[in-house]
């Protein structure tokens, strides 16, 4: 049987359902960028897939919601309430809701956000 070999990216962004991908490749690097391809979007929760290059950052921000982070190239730098997490690639962390984390790029890096957004919604937390 022969492999379907068209691009998995439909016309609003997401991954095509049903179609095989190599998830490293479903995202380049930009030059000077950080660039985001989103995977799947739900009102429950959402999956992309990110790149960054060297020396690009996400500032210090909190969200409401769990989000689990993998590594798919290279390394990447994660601070989460004020401690550094350096990760490789195949290494994950879960980011608590509610906690402070940032992103640095010591290095080029590819990872997978995972965000699930249930279980805190009528929960406020005051820092």
């Amino acid at each position: 049987m022969k492999e379907n070999r068209r691009e998995p990216i439909q016309e609003n962004g997401e991954i095509e359902k049903s179609m095989k991908h190599l998830i490293v490749q479903i995202i380049e690097y930009i030059p000077n960028a950080i660039l985001s391809r989103t995977i799947i979007k739900k009102m429950t929760g959402n999956i992309t897939a990110m790149s960054f290059d060297t020396g690009e950052e996400i500032g210090e921000k909190s969200v409401p919601f769990d989000t689990y982070i993998q590594i798919i190239d290279g390394e990447a730098s994660v601070t989460i309430n004020k401690i550094e997490h350096n990760l490789k690639i195949g290494n994950g962390i879960v980011v608590p809701a509610h906690s402070f984390h940032s992103f640095n790029a010591k290095e080029p890096f590819k990872m997978i956000s995972t965000v699930i957004k249930s279980g805190y919604e009528n929960q406020l937390i005051f820092h």
